[in-house]
Parts: structure tokens; sequence; C-alpha cells
């Protein structure tokens, strides 16, 4: 858990630094990092993960319930930023990306064994591969071909924008189809590893966009508590796990490891689809920032504890 949040800390840091520094040479760097994620390391992790992975119909209905709770949450999203906040198209998108995406992988998996021990590592897996992955590649990528900053409206340019600029999309349909045999044990061992590389190319990029948000007089860091800002603390790290944990109580017993994962800060991969589609990376980042520093505080304490 240390290493995690030294990781993230580290990774933030050097592209806020790099900003600094560099300037408009950082910012094409963290493009450059996002495009990377976006066209050849998200699509390579998602084949070879997917192509291993055994999907049976004992998954729980615990994975079920997340959905629901997703979908409650982003509805909600969707009422606030439109009817509350009245945000632009480019910030709701991105305020429902940051609430129904959750960063369930590269820190949900080892803040589960560092708080809950290695026996919750299964159940942690299920629930990124099965939920998280799923409402990235469908959901997160529908959210900004809807909401993004494009000149083309209309059904058929939505449904172009989604199939054709959704690498990992194509990446998750061929691993799933794909015969095991196709993943020889090398690459799968690679595209785990690769996520350490997702880790700090997005962190990279996040804190350019911070730094350069800062620069510009228009983002402080820390970036400020908005309105916008607190919905997605709110929806994300408390209405959601709270919803899971309510269906649980009436329905069925869930491991726990699925409310831990429920209550996971916003995903990265917000950034990279407000990045593709021209959502508001501006709250976005913010979003991210306040949220991860949130959960790391307090998976310190839990693990201290």
């Amino acid at each position: 858990m240390i290493a995690v949040a030294a990781a993230i800390v580290a990774c933030t840091s050097a592209g806020v630094f790099a900003e600094h520094r560099h300037g408009a040479g950082a910012k094409r760097a963290a493009r450059g990092a996002l495009d990377f994620m976006f066209f050849l390391l998200i699509p390579f992790v998602t084949f070879f993960s997917l192509a291993r992975l055994h999907v049976t119909a004992g998954v729980g209905i615990g994975l079920g319930l997340a959905y629901v709770a997703l979908a409650i949450v982003g509805v909600l999203a969707w009422l606030l930023a439109t009817r509350v906040l009245k945000l632009s198209r480019p910030a709701t998108g991105a305020l429902l990306c940051v609430v129904t995406l959750a960063n369930t992988g590269y820190l949900g998996l080892p803040l589960s064994v560092a708080l809950l021990g290695s026996a919750a590592l299964p159940a942690a897996i299920a629930f990124d591969s099965l939920v998280s992955g799923p409402m990235f590649y469908l959901s997160g990528f529908a959210i900004g071909a809807a909401f993004g900053d494009h000149d083309e409206r209309g059904r058929a340019a939505l449904l172009k924008r989604f199939v054709l600029r959704n690498p990992p999309l194509l990446a998750a349909a061929a691993g799933l189809l794909a015969p095991a045999s196709v993943a020889p044990n090398l690459l799968v061992d690679a595209a785990h590893h690769a996520v350490w590389g997702l880790l700090a190319l997005g962190f990279f990029a996040l804190g350019v966009n911070l730094g350069a948000e800062a620069e510009e007089g228009a983002l402080v860091f820390p970036p400020p508590l908005t309105k916008p800002v607190g919905a997605a603390i709110v929806l994300r790290l408390a209405v959601a796990p709270a919803l899971l944990a309510a269906f649980a109580a009436l329905v069925v017993h869930v491991p726990h490891v699925y409310l831990l994962q429920a209550a996971m800060p916003s995903g990265i991969n917000s950034l990279v689809i407000g990045h593709a589609y021209g959502l508001d990376l501006r709250l976005a980042s913010s979003a991210l920032a306040w949220t991860t520093a949130i959960v790391l505080v307090g998976g310190l304490i839990g693990s201290a504890l």
C-alpha cells in the first residue's frame, strides 16, 4: 500500500514539475502518454488479460448489484449536472465518467490485499475484470461519444465515434472471443506488469494537467473543492458503496472486498476518455486528484490499524 501511494504521489508530482519546467513540452508528453495508453497499452493489457479470463455463471449476484448501483449513481450525476449545476456537455460527460469509472485495478487490488488480506484478492479481481472493465469499455466510451466536444451529432455519428475511436473495446471483444492458446504465459504476465505502466503514465498526465491549470491561473494545486468536484467526491466515494451495501443487505451477502472496490476513487481512465473525446479535463483532473487523495489517506490509516 505504501509503495502504491508513493508511486502515485511521485508520478503526479513529476507531471506537475515537468509542466512547470518545460510547459508546452510537458503537455505534448502528456498527450503522447495518453495516446500511447489509449491506442497501445490499454488494448494490450485488455486483450491478453481477457483471453485468459474464465467467465462462469457463478461470478456472484454482487457483481450484478454493482452495475445497478453504478447506474443509479450515473443517473444522479446526470441530474445534478444538468438540473442543478447547469454544466456544459463536456463537463457533464466528465462528471459522469469520474463517478461511474473507479480505480479498482492498480489501486483497488493492492489496497484490497493491504486491508483485507490476500484471500480477498480473487473476488477483487473478479470485480475489476467483470464490472470496472466493461464499464470502461462500454459505458465510459459511450459517455465520451455522447457528451464530448464534437461537431458531429446524431445517432450515426455517435455509433461511429463509439466504435472507431474505441480501441480498448475492440481489444476486449477480441480477447473474449480468442482461445486461451493465443495468450501465452509470457504475454499474460507482461500484460499484468504493464498495469504499472498505466499507473505511471496516467498519474504523470494527471500531474501535467493539474500543473497546466495552475500555471494559467485556472486551477490551484491542490485543486479547489468546487461544487462539481464535491458532487463527484460524494457520489463516487459515499453514494456508490452505500447503494451496494444497501442492496446487499436486502438481497444477498456480498464479499466485503466488493464494498471496498465500490468505494475506490475515480479511475485514471476518465482522463483517457476525456482526452480522446474532448471532455472537461479540468473537472476530471480535479475529481481524480481529490478522490485519490482521500482514499490513499484512508487506506494508509486503515492499513496502519
